[in-house]
């Protein structure tokens, strides 16, 4: 399993993005959080943006639309220039709907859990995604502290992806540094965004280099890589 490591451009500099996304060289997808202050208490940037974003460079964009109605809206994210786009499970009315939707349009379906939403109930699901995002914050701002409590439910993601066989990426996003990025990878994410920890450091792509090395040997010993 390949590990990637998603800057999230939520921690640079929104006047400068377009040198901010190059400054991230090595990346496997800029991560870019949409905000609507309705779904979560925040406002970030939305279809304008991510259409110039996408113009200004050639590292793929993975949209986190943290929104209401994402039914409506996250089709037009893949217009934009999304390779992938996030729906968060609690806001969704039709999820199948939604992610073949995406999938049609030719981008990647991801679908997102707030911490305190299990994944059980929507195992069933999971044949329909290109990706899974745990959330390991509440959504809605950079710079929270990671939680632990969401270990174990990163465990049983990757016990549930394995269980039915599928080629499903695993996506931590939320308090992830030099400092837990490799509890996550020995729990089973191989997708990792990271805001503060990239460009809050003096060289944002040696920060990437070095995220990648440490969850990539955390991941050579982890149990479920072993005998995946």
């Amino acid at each position: 399993m390949a590990v990637q490591i998603n800057p999230s451009i939520l921690s640079a500099d929104f006047a400068r993005l377009a040198e901010e996304a190059e400054a991230v060289q090595g990346a496997d997808f800029l991560h870019v959080d949409v905000m609507d202050n309705h779904f979560v208490p925040n406002l970030t940037l939305g279809v304008p943006v991510v259409e110039s974003l996408a113009r200004a460079t050639d590292t793929p964009l993975d949209c986190h639309l943290m929104i209401e109605d994402p039914d409506r809206w996250a089709p037009q994210y893949v217009e934009a220039g999304a390779s992938s786009v996030t729906f968060h499970v609690e806001a969704a009315a039709a999820p199948v709907r939604l992610a073949r939707e995406i999938r049609a349009k030719g981008a990647r379906a991801s679908m997102a859990l707030k911490p305190a939403t299990p994944i059980e109930p929507f195992e069933d699901l999971l044949p329909e995604l290109d990706m899974l995002l745990v959330m390991t914050v509440e959504p809605g701002f950079g710079g929270q502290a990671f939680l632990d409590i969401m270990l174990p439910k990163i465990r049983r993601t990757r016990e549930l992806i394995k269980k039915h066989g599928l080629e499903l990426w695993l996506q931590v996003d939320g308090g992830v540094s030099a400092s837990t990025i490799e509890r996550c990878a020995d729990a089973g994410a191989d997708v990792f965004v990271a805001g503060s920890a990239v460009y809050g450091a003096k060289d944002p792509a040696e920060a990437v280099r070095a995220l990648r090395a440490q969850a990539e040997t955390a991941t050579a010993k982890a149990s479920w890589a072993c005998d995946h």
